[in-house]
């Protein structure tokens, strides 16, 4: 399975027409954002319908640039083919499960580390049997050079579950100053996608 992850968009129509440009040139199977799809939640006309029309299907979560409610939103408006992974999880071939959490311990709308440990238990628990998992997150984990900045500004919750569930790939965003950086942590590569977006192969 192919995916094109990115996040941080921010509303950015160029970024949106690359992303879909390199979706269609590389023939994805699904196109994950990992939140921050506006600036404030200022506009959400246009994002989701360019993806749309590829006619694949499309992941999202909420950043902390909008509420969960407008993230679901879209997904419902949108459907079939797009859907809200917040909080939740989705089996493809019975082999590989996505599994997210959005929202931010920093920013506007902000999640508690005790709500990411939560939700990201909730969402692992049905596709736990998988052999390839995907872990969806808008915020990196803490303690790497992924969520670096002055100091580390990552989340503790989703750090102590990457380590616990060892997830096959962590896609985040959220920082703008490390896009594009990955790093692992046990068995599991943590990738910020980034506006431009990253490629991502899942052998089933």
């Amino acid at each position: 399975m192919k995916i094109l992850a990115a996040s941080d968009i921010h509303g950015d129509k160029s970024a949106l027409e690359n992303l879909v440009k390199k979706a269609k040139d590389e023939d994805v199977d699904m196109v994950v954002l990992c939140g921050d799809l506006t600036l404030f939640e200022d506009d959400l006309t246009g994002i989701i319908g360019p993806f749309k029309e590829l006619n694949k299907k499309l992941i999202l979560i909420p950043g902390n640039h909008e509420t969960f409610s407008a993230i679901e939103f879209l997904a419902k408006q949108y459907k079939p083919g797009v859907y809200n992974l917040h909080g939740r999880s989705m089996r493809f071939y019975n082999e590989i499960g996505l599994f997210g959490v959005g929202g931010s311990n920093t920013g506007i709308f902000q999640m508690t580390e005790k709500e990411n440990r939560e939700l990201i238990e909730k969402a692992h628990k049905p596709i736990k049997d998988t052999k390839h998992k995907i872990m969806i997150t808008h915020t990196p984990p803490f303690g790497t050079k992924i969520d670096a900045l002055w100091e580390h500004v990552g989340s503790k919750a989703i750090r102590e579950k990457i380590e616990e569930i060892q997830p096959d790939v962590v896609l985040c965003g959220h920082i703008h100053e490390t896009f594009g950086k990955s790093e692992k942590i046990g068995d599991t590569t943590v990738i910020n996608v980034g506006k431009d977006g990253v490629i991502i192969d899942i052998e089933k």
